[in-house]
C-alpha cells in the first residue's frame, strides 16, 4: 500500500475491498461519487471469483489472494 502522505495532495486515494462480501455494496456508490476515492481493486481467495466481482461491478483490477492486494502499490486504502 501506498504511504499516507497521498491524503494531502489532492490526488484520489485508491481503495481495495479485501472480500466480494455484500457488505461491500455499502462502499461502492459512496466511493464512486466520492471525488476524493476511487475504487480501484478487489480480492478474493479465487482469481475467478475476484474477476468475475470486478467485471458485475466495473473494478478495474482483481487479485486471486488478499496477500497480493495488501501488496499492491497502487492502493492506498483497503
Amino acid at each position: 500500500m501506498s504511504t499516507p502522505e497521498k491524503a494531502g495532495t489532492g490526488k484520489p486515494l485508491n481503495w481495495g475491498l479485501l472480500s466480494t462480501a455484500k457488505i461491500n455494496r455499502a462502499l461502492i456508490t459512496p466511493l464512486r461519487i466520492s471525488a476524493r476515492n476511487k475504487l480501484a481493486a478487489v480480492a478474493s481467495r479465487s482469481q475467478s471469483t475476484a474477476d468475475a466481482y470486478a467485471r458485475e461491478w466495473r473494478i478495474p483490477r482483481a487479485h486471486g489472494s488478499y496477500e497480493t492486494l495488501l501488496a499492491d502499490p497502487g492502493i492506498d486504502v483497503i
